[in-house]
């Protein structure tokens, strides 16, 4: 966010999967470990992403990301017509979670404080 610049938003009501970068980097690691490990027994499609109960709104997300930084940061709704998008959209983990005791290890106010401060 620049100072002095609202951040645009599309669709401020649709949910999201929010997670910080590092987390589907630690399951990755994890994967490849097991395929050095344990061979192709691994060599599948696997989700990494958020706790359920961290699947927020755009706006939900803006906003607090808004209070955190601070500095007079905002948002403003973008007016413009756009093609369909997902209202919902979340990940399945189960399967990381129960073959391979992946899960995320911030929540989302972790997540988000983390992001602010990485700046």
């Amino acid at each position: 966010m620049k100072i002095n610049q609202q951040v645009i938003i599309r669709n401020p009501y649709s949910i999201r999967p929010w997670q910080h970068v590092l987390e589907p980097l630690s399951g990755y690691i994890v994967v490849a470990q097991r395929l050095y490990t344990e061979g192709a027994k691994f060599s599948e499609g696997w989700n990494f992403g958020p706790r359920d109960e961290d699947a927020k709104t755009v706006e939900f997300i803006v906003d607090k990301m808004v209070t955190l930084w601070g500095d007079d940061a905002s948002w403003l709704l973008d007016g413009e017509n756009h093609p369909h998008e997902a209202h919902y959209l979340k990940l399945d983990c189960s399967k990381a979670n129960m073959q391979l005791g992946w899960h995320p290890r911030w929540g989302l106010t972790e997540t988000l404080g983390r992001i602010v401060k990485w700046q």
